[in-house]
């Protein structure tokens, strides 16, 4: 079920309310945020791909039993081309260890595109982090993979 306010203006205010749900477990606000489309994707770190909107939620509902996920969007690039933008995000996550709260750090790529219901995700992937705070190497490398 979509919520009923007016599209998002912006991929930057999907990517805000996405990231607001996940830190407040609101799972309709969460996929409110989602594409209505049948191959959006998600991965969360380590985990496996989930194709479709029922694997994405039950996924969500999964991490959502023992409430928000205090993480927090840090260091934004965008790359932004005609109706799709995509963002690389360092995502700051607050857990409780042993040792009280640390952080723990994961690298994400969000794209959104400009649909009719407004700016929707079509993709969220995130990976492990480095330990410590990670710092983005700016040179450009001779080889890609």
């Amino acid at each position: 079920m979509r919520h009923t306010t007016l599209p998002p203006a912006t991929a930057d205010d999907t990517e805000n309310a996405f990231y607001e749900a996940l830190q407040q477990a609101d799972l309709e606000r969460l996929m409110a945020c989602w594409a209505d489309e049948d191959d959006i994707v998600c991965v969360h770190p380590g985990g496996p791909r989930l194709v479709g909107s029922a694997a994405i939620r039950a996924a969500f509902e999964t991490l959502f039993v023992n409430g928000g996920v205090k993480v927090q969007p840090e260091r934004v690039r965008r790359v932004e081309v005609g109706s799709c933008s995509v963002h690389s995000v360092v995502e700051r996550v607050e857990l409780l260890g042993d040792d009280g709260m640390m952080n723990a750090w994961v690298v994400a790529t969000n794209v959104y595109v400009n649909t009719e219901q407004g700016w929707r995700l079509v993709l969220h992937h995130a990976s492990p982090g480095a330990r410590t705070e990670p710092t983005d190497a700016l040179s450009t490398p001779t080889v890609l993979h």
